[in-house]
């Protein structure tokens, strides 16, 4: 039997961008990824935009792995959190959903712009989604639109993921587990 997918956003719940933007979190490492655009100003100078800080916690990425999900990167970042994100919490190179042109689309339902395609991907599978912008609406959907369990897992994005997060995810795999041996 397959494992349960764990579709994981990247800013939020690994990356906790809206903590106090000058204490870094304890066990975190500040990673800087180079913005690679040049823009203009008003004057038609161009320049480069500052490296995007990002704080990771190079622990997350063994608990994650211990958790029994096969891991997807459900983020914006997509393939680039590969290069960038997986190498500091220690993570192979993972699926990711490419959201193609929905990314950042909002929906006038007020349905998250991710969950269409994280039900989608997921095709019936049991998952737990992580992420810091999903609400009551997108669990609804799912529970509408997805054949089989789904958690929607909301962290907050001052403290990302924390030990009861990880406890949470862990209580949901272990649940699908007894489900499935109880049938």
């Amino acid at each position: 039997m397959n494992r349960p997918l764990l579709f994981l956003d990247v800013d939020g719940p690994l990356n906790p961008y809206a903590a106090q933007p000058e204490r870094r979190p304890y066990g975190y490492t500040t990673l800087r990824v180079p913005r690679n655009d040049a823009h203009q100003d008003a004057r038609g100078l161009s320049s480069r935009r500052r490296p995007l800080r990002v704080w990771l916690n190079p622990e997350h990425g063994q608990n994650l792995l211990n958790l029994g999900f096969e891991l997807c990167w459900a983020t914006t970042w997509m393939g680039d959190a590969n290069r960038w994100i997986a190498p500091v919490l220690g993570l192979p190179e993972l699926p990711f959903v490419d959201f193609g042109e929905v990314l950042l689309r909002e929906r006038p339902d007020g349905v998250h712009w991710k969950t269409g395609p994280l039900v989608e991907y997921a095709g019936g599978r049991p998952f737990a989604w992580v992420d810091d912008e999903q609400s009551d609406v997108d669990q609804t959907y799912v529970t509408a639109h997805h054949q089989g369990p789904g958690l929607l897992h909301h962290v907050n994005p001052r403290t990302g993921l924390r030990e009861d997060d990880f406890r949470a995810l862990s209580d949901f795999a272990q649940s699908l587990d007894t489900s499935r041996t109880t049938r």
